[in-house]
């Protein structure tokens, strides 16, 4: 049996749950590239998972985007490097990631208003500006 993958202190997955196939990259490896599968698809089904919360499952599928198929299985491929066991450590790494920038709730905006000295900074930078530019014209005929 594996060990868990930690991805937060309450949190861990299942190296069950994470399905890697390698294929050939188009990365860096020269002629290498054409005969070794140094290429990692990793595949992890968020739907289907039991180590993730319904919230937290929520906010990495909107976090996930692209990578995230119709049948809720979030795919990232690696082929940065020449090395399969770098490859699927990267790509491990990024999932991981994705589910701890997921794993937290945002922070709720607090609407703020400008103050009136900012305003008052703003408007005087614009009117100086507009001054600047009107003596760029033409002189006046006098």
């Amino acid at each position: 049996m594996a060990d868990p993958i930690f991805v937060t202190r309450s949190i861990s997955i299942d190296p069950a749950e994470v399905e890697e196939t390698f294929v050939r990259g188009s990365g860096p490896g020269g002629q290498n590239v054409n005969k070794v599968a140094s290429a990692v698809q990793l595949r992890f089904d968020l739907v289907n998972s039991s180590s993730l919360s319904e919230p937290v499952k929520r906010r990495v599928a909107a976090l996930a985007g692209s990578r995230l198929t119709k049948d809720g299985v979030i795919v990232i491929i690696s082929n940065s490097h020449r090395d399969q066991p770098l490859n699927r450590a990267e790509a491990l790494a990024r999932l991981v990631a994705l589910i701890r920038e997921g794993a937290y709730p945002p922070k709720p905006r607090i609407a703020t208003r400008p103050t009136l000295a900012s305003k008052k900074r703003r408007l005087e930078g614009k009117s100086k500006r507009s001054e600047i530019k009107q003596m760029r014209g033409r002189p006046d005929e006098d």
